[in-house]
Parts: structure tokens; sequence; C-alpha cells
């Protein structure tokens, strides 16, 4: 499906050179930033307080966070569980007061506000569950890399697989570099959006490169340089591109303007992926493609000349 055709191809190798400066210091910048700042990680990572509590009605998030804020927390989670009258709040770790403590000051500024509500468990997750939890989010996150690099290498060619692994790497580390300069809270479920975006984003670039290969292989396009042919490729997806993201970005964005706090970050994440992934897939990937020397050669299969000796009867 179209909701329009370019019938003349546009010139975007002309001036990959450019953007591709342009992402490599993108890139360096955000280096510099998780380097520099790192990561504000929730207490997923660093350890802290779960307090569950119960309502008779559904309960109001809004208020519970303005409650909780009250009480100078600023790096809490406040999420429905399970039903609309359960409430998890997540609290970080104190050096100054237990868990124990904790859990009583907040269930007294909530009563405070609501007297049905009640308590119905305290956890304290310690700092070795985080340092779980990032060697998991690190181990997970290697192995869709190399999972996406054994597939496009079998599917394509191994020039297409570094090229898509380096446009995709280039996403996720511009997503952290953007959470680690304005300090927005990292969670498991923005490292869910980072892994989604991955996938994400080699769809695109598998789109593209798939468009490479039919071009390559279409004799009417047999005398067009390596240059030409990407052209042609992004040229003839750009359609496709504004539909399937401008429909994804549409669910993201109502994530992002009506999620709540608890999607707000995740929705965020996303929009920064899908982004910069219609951008590293059309100046990243298949410029890098490019630059590695992918050729006609290299997708089509030489035919083997039949040898005339074959079948002869001596």
């Amino acid at each position: 499906m179209e909701l329009f055709r370019i019938k003349k191809d546009i010139p975007f190798m002309r001036h990959a050179v450019i953007f591709n400066v342009i992402s490599a210091l993108t890139f360096v910048a955000a280096v510099f930033f998780l380097v520099y700042k790192g990561l504000h990680l929730s207490i997923e990572f660093t350890g802290g307080t779960v307090v569950e509590v119960v309502y008779d009605k559904p309960a109001d998030l809004e208020k519970v966070r303005a409650t909780i804020e009250r009480l100078n927390y600023t790096d809490t989670q406040v999420q429905s569980f399970g039903t609309a009258q359960n409430v998890m709040i997540r609290l970080p770790a104190r050096k100054d007061v237990t868990s124990a403590q904790q859990s009583e000051r907040v269930l007294a500024a909530l009563k405070a506000e609501d007297s049905s509500v009640r308590l119905h468990r305290v956890e304290f997750v310690g700092p070795q569950v985080g340092d779980e939890l990032t060697h998991d989010g690190l181990l997970a996150l290697g192995m869709v890399i190399i999972g996406i690099v054994i597939y496009l290498a079998f599917r394509f060619e191994w020039k297409f697989a570094i090229a898509a692994i380096i446009a995709n790497l280039h996403d996720v580390v511009i997503i952290l570099g953007f959470f680690a300069f304005f300090q927005w809270e990292f969670s498991l479920t923005v490292l869910a959006a980072v892994l989604a975006v991955l996938g994400y984003s080699v769809n695109e670039s598998v789109v593209v490169f798939d468009r490479v290969r039919e071009t390559f292989r279409d004799r009417r396009y047999g005398k067009l340089g390596t240059d030409d042919v990407m052209n042609h490729a992004i040229t003839s997806t750009i359609s496709r591109t504004i539909i399937t993201h401008g429909s994804t970005q549409m669910m993201v964005l109502s994530m992002l303007l009506v999620g709540g706090a608890t999607l707000h970050y995740f929705a965020i994440a996303l929009t920064i992926g899908i982004l910069f992934g219609i951008y590293s897939s059309v100046f990243v990937a298949a410029a890098v493609a490019m630059w590695l020397g992918v050729t006609r050669e290299d997708l089509i299969k030489p035919v083997k000349e039949k040898d005339e000796t074959d079948g002869a009867v001596v």
C-alpha cells in the first residue's frame, strides 16, 4: 500500500558524508554524557522499598504521587498493580531510615488522605538484586545484537549485517545519551523500550536492504551504481516508511500523553528510537553498507556455465 509514489530518486547518498558526520558527533556526545553523568537508575537497579497498598475503591494515582512527593521522595514509582484498587509504590533506599520506617511514614500519609487504605505488603529490594538485573539486562541486549547480526548475515550478506548493527547501536546509544543528559529515570520499562527499538530499527533496515537486493537483481537497473541503487531503494520505500512509522508514533504518542507517569519514559524512549531509527536506516545503515563495498555480485550468485563435455559419450 502506498500513499504516494516518487518518480525521481532522491540523491540521499550524495549527502551521506555530512549526515554521518552529524551522526558521529551525536554518538560521541551521547557516550560523553553516559560516562560523565551516567544513567539515573531506578530502584530496580539500585535497590529500595516496595510498598503495596489496597483501597476500597479505585485509587487516584496522581493524588497518591502528590502525597508521596510531600514526603520528599522524588524518585518514586506509583502504579496500579493487578486491579485499580491495588497500588504499588517503589521508594528509593535511604541511609537514615529503614524499610519498615519508610512504609510506616508512607502509610500514615496515605491514611491522612483516605482512611480506607490498607497495607498489603512491604518488600526490600537489595543492591544485589539491582546488580543481577543490570547483568541480565546487558546480557539480553547483547543476545539481541548477536541474533540480529546472524540473521542479517544469513538473509543478506555480512556487509549488510555490519551496517545494520552499527545503525542499531547508534540508535540505542543515542537513547541512553538522552536519558543521561536529562537525567530521566532509567527503569526496566525503559530497558524494554530499548530492546523494542533494536527490533524496530532493524526492521526498517531490512526493508531498505530487501529493496536494495531487488534493485540489484532487476535488469532494468543493471547500469546503476551502488549509490544510485541505495537512492532508489530508499526513495521507493518512503511511502511505506511514513505509513509504518506514522501509525506507530500515533500509538506511542497516545501513551506519552495519556498513559500516565508509568508509561511516560517508556514512550519517550520509543519516540526517540522511532525518529532516530528512520534516520539511521537511511543515512547510517545504507551509507555504511555502500562504503563497505556492497556490489551486485554480493547478492546475485553467478551462474555456472555448463560444461560442453557434460553428458558427452566417450
